[in-house]
This record gives structure tokens, C-alpha cells and sequence, in this order.
């Protein structure tokens, strides 16, 4: 996701994971960039969770340099979900298989195909990093029995579509499709991401629960708004939550 021109990549056999590499790289890259691991020894989901990371699938990161406040730089996870769907369009020619599922993974024919991961140091200063991690399984998914109950199973693009891509095809589709949101995205706004972002919504309008901590929430997903939270409509009245576990 670059602004100025198309990212550069780095290809990598093996790595602990392609978000630290990317903060060990940071200052010495001169511009956006991707890193591309073949394996991750260490790759890690939200919260920390590991990621499962086997041969074949994609393990990437792009690497950017954000100027804005760190409220704006986190609307980038939109703006990735949607790459990484025009980016399985591209490549499968099914759009009505693909979904965006809030706040940061795309799924397809409701199981959970690619995930999205931001992690940013030193916002609002010159040395800013954001590394916009994303795995996709292409060609295996995790054990359905190591999923926490309730959430959404995992698939891969093989097991759903018969299709076998590697991560550096995979890679070719992402990153113009990246770029060209980055360019929307600093162009106009999070407007325009918003509007596409719910055109693809995974369950919008039906019933989810949406728990943060210990505490969880049942309602309607009404929308998201324009910071990004999601609005739930609750028999107690509207809320906007900004980050929580969404369930089906």
C-alpha cells in the first residue's frame, strides 16, 4: 500500500515471523515493501495467538512509513480486507464466495480464509512503522478442533475452490490491488473504503455477538461508522465498540 508507487518486496525462506521482520527492516527500507516468508516459525494472529503458518500458504507483511494520527493509521486494516478480496476475485472469478468479516479477516463461503494483523511503533514521530500483517490459507487451513468454540471454521482457498496458488501469484494479485486502496484511501478518505467495506459485510444486518474481554454482547450489526467501530443494535439501545471477538 504505497502512495507513491508500487511496493517493493523482499522474499524470505524462513522466518520467525514476517511483522518482526519488518520492524527489524524498517529503517533501512526505502520505501513500502513486502516481506514474503515461505514458512513462519513464529507467526502470530490477534492477541497474540499463534498463527499457523505451514508451506504453501501466504505469509506476508507490508511495511509502511504512516504520517497520520494513530486513529487514522488503523483504518489501513480496512483497506487490506478489501485488497485481500479483490485479490481472491482476481483469482477465482467467485465474488459471491468472498466476505469481510469485522473487524480484520475475510471469509469464504462463511469459513475464514485470511487474516489481518497491524502492529505499528513509534506513531506520530518521524520514525513511524506500521506493518500490516496478512495469512491466508491458500492450500491448508488449521484443525477445526483447535478453533475456540463458536468461532468461525477455518477453510483454504484449495479445499473451497479446487484452486492451488502459490503465495508469490497470491502475492502479484494483493499488491496492486493494496496500492490502489492505499491511493483511495489518502486520496478521499475512509468514505469510500467504508461504503465498500460494508457492500461486502459478512452478516450485516442479523444477529452477533461481539465480546470483549469478559464481557460479551448480543444485538443486530447495525453498521460500521465512521472511525471503523462496529455498531450493534442491543435491546439497551445503540453501541459502538471499537474493538471486540465477533461471533456468529
Amino acid at each position: 500500500m504505497s502512495g507513491n508507487g508500487r511496493a517493493g518486496h523482499i522474499t524470505l525462506p524462513e522466518i520467525d515471523s514476517t511483522n518482526a521482520e519488518g520492524f527489524r527492516r524498517a529503517q533501512t527500507l526505502a520505501g513500502p515493501t513486502w516481506i514474503l516468508a515461505g514458512v513462519q516459525t513464529a507467526g502470530r494472529g490477534r492477541r497474540a495467538r499463534p498463527w499457523s503458518s505451514p508451506p504453501g500458504n501466504f505469509h506476508g507483511t507490508l511495511v509502511l512509513k504512516p504520517t497520520e494520527p494513530p486513529e487514522t493509521v488503523a483504518l489501513r486494516s480496512f483497506a487490506a480486507a478489501l485488497a485481500l478480496r479483490d485479490a481472491f476475485v482476481q483469482m477465482t472469478g467467485f465474488p459471491s464466495s468472498f466476505t469481510l468479516k469485522w473487524p480484520n479477516d475475510v471469509l469464504c463461503n462463511g469459513g475464514k480464509i485470511a487474516g489481518i494483523l497491524l502492529e505499528s511503533q513509534g506513531l506520530n514521530t518521524p520514525d513511524a512503522t506500521l506493518c500490516i500483517g496478512i495469512g491466508v490459507n491458500l492450500i491448508a487451513a488449521p484443525d477445526a478442533a483447535q478453533i475456540e468454540a463458536g468461532a468461525v471454521p477455518p477453510v483454504s482457498l484449495l479445499s473451497e475452490t479446487g484452486l492451488r496458488i502459490t503465495p508469490e501469484a497470491f502475492l502479484d494479485a494483493l499488491a496492486p490491488a493494496c496500492d490502489r486502496w492505499e491511493a483511495t484511501f489518502r486520496r478521499e478518505g475512509f468514505a469510500p473504503l467504508r461504503a465498500a467495506w460494508l457492500a461486502h459485510a459478512a452478516r450485516l444486518g442479523q444477529p452477533i455477538r461481539a465480546r470483549t474481554g469478559s464481557q460479551t454482547r448480543e444485538g443486530t450489526f447495525e453498521t460500521i461508522d465512521p472511525q471503523g467501530n462496529l455498531v450493534l443494535r442491543t435491546p439497551a439501545g445503540t453501541l459502538a465498540i471499537p474493538a471486540a471477538e465477533v461471533f456468529f
